[in-house]
């Protein structure tokens, strides 16, 4: 059977893709990979001859692409930025690809929300804080309905994706206490990256205010601000 890797970049710092994957990037012939959202370093890296931007791109127009070159004997990597099971829209992909006979390898990837955590320096899973993440995203043009505000009352640690554009919208339906500590994180691991930290009441205002408008992760909770949260000792350490 024929076969396309579909590979997780990392959160966007060109060393935090895996070594897997980065070895498949580099031995790849044909690249299609996710536009601006992949560190350009990393479409230096690779060795494909064909590199394809699929910004733009139609499923069918991908799919056909990938067929093409595989059939070819080609070797032919999908890179998704992050890693690809979160918002990645793959399973979708593979169906395709079996349909036409070809078999995708996933390779997962650092996600942004993971490289997000290490520039806060602290963890999503905390003791007597947190024990649950919970990874959504707002309603919009491709999602008629979300369950931010459900989620907002179980006083956990929430990281909500693609919502930065609408970030006031979504923080005035969430249903924590308004003194919940909050953080905006944009272009996790990039060079210029932005860390900006408050409250659910002012996080907007003070992610505006630094110039973020798209990009970036909202991660509501008191594991944002692990000094104050009254975390305990791990059993780990017993």
């Amino acid at each position: 059977m024929h076969k396309v890797y579909i590979v997780g970049a990392g959160p966007g710092a060109p060393d935090l893709i895996t070594v897997r994957g980065m070895d498949l990037l580099r031995r790849a012939d044909v690249l299609i990979y996710a536009g601006s959202l992949v560190n350009p370093a990393l479409i230096a890296e690779s060795g494909a001859d064909v590199r394809l931007d699929s910004w733009g791109m139609t499923l069918d127009e991908i799919v056909d692409a990938v067929e093409e070159h595989v059939r070819a004997g080609k070797l032919v990597v999908r890179l998704h930025s992050g890693d690809p099971a979160l918002y990645g829209a793959i399973v979708e992909q593979m169906a395709e690809f079996s349909r036409r006979g070809i078999e995708a390898e996933i390779v997962p990837g650092v996600s942004s929300l993971f490289a997000a955590a290490a520039a806060l320096k602290t963890q999503f899973t905390l003791r007597d804080v947190s024990e649950s993440l919970i990874v959504t995203r707002p309603a919009g043009a491709t999602l008629e309905a979300d369950q931010i505000a459900e989620f907002s009352r179980l006083g956990q640690t929430m990281v909500v994706f693609l919502g930065t554009e609408r970030m006031e919208e979504v923080l005035a339906r969430v249903e924590c206490p308004p003194e919940t500590p909050a953080a905006v994180v944009y272009h996790a691991s990039w060079p210029d990256q932005k860390v900006v930290r408050g409250t659910v009441a002012d996080i907007a205002a003070k992610a505006r205010a630094a110039g973020i408008e798209r990009t970036a992760l909202i991660i509501l909770g008191k594991v944002v601000d692990p000094a104050t949260s009254g975390f305990g000792r791990s059993v780990l350490y017993s």
